[in-house]
């Protein structure tokens, strides 16, 4: 059961209270009972209290403000992060109990209200949830409320009010690839019209206004550099002619200068540091090194634009019918080149110019713009372009052990699979491709990278492997896995499905394996070749003997994409086919 109502007293005076109880069947629940709340100069927890009951309902106990521990929220990586949190778990070790939190917070602004949202994970049943926002009467909002009925309105001369209620949510289990959550969840929310943020005052309606509040009182006046830095960059690219080549040399100056750190503070982290004190100090968060580097641009002439994106592996668009300061968690940089738009993320100092990364891809943006807020597309990285092409050359010598060399390279979202490898010791990197590669008994000899850093970049890994005992030798034949490398799972089962099935991001692996034979084998095989595809991906391998070599290749690709819920199952015969088919073995017979 929950409670939530937010009284927007005036635009700098929200009181959010709450009134929840929480019963925990089991263990695997207990982090559910867990209270987090947040605070800085700009929230201030007011009250909080509670207690504990058994199964039966006798009170086990009671708890205040006192008892719960109040931590920094700094990150590992942030720096002058003035955000702090208090957080609380009952110390219960019978179950089932339940909890009862009454908290109450004060927000000094309404530029941002906390999303409602009665079911907050899967695993979680609610019997009764409900969700009131009160106002005065001449307060102009903008709700969006979704898989809800419609809100109970209130109104009279001193105040308005719109109450949401939701009942009996059964708890679910997770469904392997499905949509995010807020295409689906239950949810309210809700932007006043007038606003009030850290003392700065504004108003707007949709995106357009809201990107240029953004700019007028966030980004303006804070481009300022040194003269000498402005002359620096000037030398450094007055033999270059054409804008994209001057960019990449500002862009690759910019990250040997600078290194990202998060920094929360100013304008409730939203105001980036002014350009002046990241070249003075060299570093800033993202906020900071895009306002940077946009500052550095603009002293040769070169136009771009601050974007606003939700950063992460999944895909989130900002919604272009609903403008919200609650969307949007990175900021990265667009340069509207004539015929050649480029994007840039700065807060990388080892990606390449104009590569962003499955990051930010493929998603809507809020560019930040003197004229105003304007939705734009970050470019895609296609199934085709996520590749990985592997060729390999092993030797299998009479006992069965292999020898030979890797080379991989990965491109698009592939791109990404070894960056973490780079940089680490030999020491390390045989470790992590031990993790990744899983083969028993592999151990690498020789590791080599080598980046072709460009708005396409490829990442190349050569290898030197030995595999003790890869092929088994038994009653004079020779067997063993033709796909050694890349060997994909089966997906858990989905019955009775309710999501439609949802792959975030396709790719494309292409694996051409060379075997050289020892001599003792006989050169014959029955052909091998699978090939099957539908509307998920395609899949393809072939083996065949040319001489004392045998030649394996794979062609194995999954297309991303939304898809009807029943399709579920063909999806998981699929995948569980391409298991199959890449865990086929090759018998060899020996010479007698």
């Amino acid at each position: 059961n929950q409670e939530t109502i937010v009284d927007m007293k005036a635009v700098d005076n929200v009181m959010y209270s709450v009134k929840q109880a929480i019963t925990v069947f089991n263990k695997n629940g207990e982090n559910s009972a867990r209270l987090v709340l947040f605070y800085n100069k700009n929230t201030a927890i007011k009250a909080i209290k509670g207690e504990v009951y058994n199964e039966v309902g006798k009170l086990m106990g009671k708890f205040s403000q006192s008892d719960f521990k109040d931590e920094s929220a700094v990150q590992d990586f942030s720096l002058f992060e003035d955000s702090r949190i208090k957080h609380f778990l009952p110390l219960v070790n019978t179950y089932p109990y339940t909890v009862v939190y009454n908290y109450e917070i004060r927000f000094k602004q309404n530029l941002i209200i906390p999303d409602w949202t009665p079911k907050p994970a899967n695993d979680i049943a609610v019997e009764k949830s409900t969700y009131t926002f009160i106002c005065k009467p001449n307060e102009v909002l903008r709700i969006k409320a979704q898989h809800l009925a419609n809100a109970e309105e209130k109104a009279d001369e001193k105040q308005k009010s719109y109450t949401w209620k939701a009942n009996n949510l059964p708890a679910v289990k997770p469904e392997p690839y499905s949509p995010l959550k807020h295409f689906y969840q239950a949810c309210v929310k809700i932007a006043p019209q007038q606003f009030s943020y850290f003392k700065h005052q504004g108003s707007y309606n949709n995106w357009q206004e809201l990107g240029k509040w953004y700019y007028t009182e966030l980004l303006k006046d804070r481009q300022n550099l040194l003269p000498a830095t402005v002359q620096t960059i000037k030398d450094l690219v007055k033999n270059e002619v054409d804008d994209k080549a001057k960019a990449k040399k500002i862009y690759e100056f910019m990250q040997e200068k600078t290194r990202y750190i998060s920094i929360q503070i100013g304008i409730g982290g939203f105001q980036p540091y002014s350009a002046a004190d990241v070249d003075r100090l060299g570093y800033g968060d993202c906020k900071a090194l895009v306002n940077y580097m946009q500052s550095l641009l603009a002293v040769v002439g070169i136009e771009s634009y601050y974007c606003v994106v939700e950063a992460g592996t999944q895909k989130v668009d900002l919604d272009a019918f609903y403008a919200s300061m609650n969307q949007g968690n990175h900021v990265i940089l667009c340069l509207p080149l004539k015929g050649d738009t480029t994007w840039l993320e700065c807060t990388n100092q080892k990606i390449p110019f104009g590569f962003l990364s499955d990051f930010t891809d493929d998603r809507t943006v809020l560019a930040c713009t003197k004229d105003g807020g304007k939705l734009l597309k970050t470019p895609k990285l296609t199934t085709q372009a996520n590749l990985q092409v592997r060729k390999a050359e092993l030797i299998i010598d009479a006992t069965g052990n292999v020898s030979g060399t890797l080379q991989t390279n990965f491109s698009g979202s592939q791109y990404d699979n070894r960056q973490s490898v780079l940089y680490k010791s030999f020491t390390e990197q045989q470790k992590t491709l031990q993790e990744d590669y899983n083969v028993n008994n592999i151990r690498f000899d020789k590791i080599e990278y080598l980046q072709h850093k460009d708005i396409n970049p490829k990442l190349t890994e050569n290898l030197s492997v030995d595999i003790r005992n890869y092929a088994t030798l038994n009653e004079g034949k020779m067997f063993f896995e033709l796909n050694a490398f890349n060997i994909h799972n089966a997906i858990s089962d989905s019955k009775n499905r309710i999501l439609p099935v949802y792959i975030n991001r396709g790719f494309t692996d292409i694996d051409t394996v060379t075997y050289h034979l020892p001599e003792n084998v006989l050169p014959f095989i029955q052909p091998i070749n699978k090939a099957f595809s539908n509307d998920f991906g395609s899949y393809e391998s072939n083996a065949m003997l040319d001489g004392n070599k045998l030649k394996y290749y794979r062609k194995f690709v999954v297309k991303d994409g939304t898809y009807p819920a029943n399709s579920y199952e063909t999806f998981h015969k699929f995948m569980a086919d391409v298991n199959i088919a890449d865990h086929l073995k090759i018998i060899l017979s020996l010479k007698k």
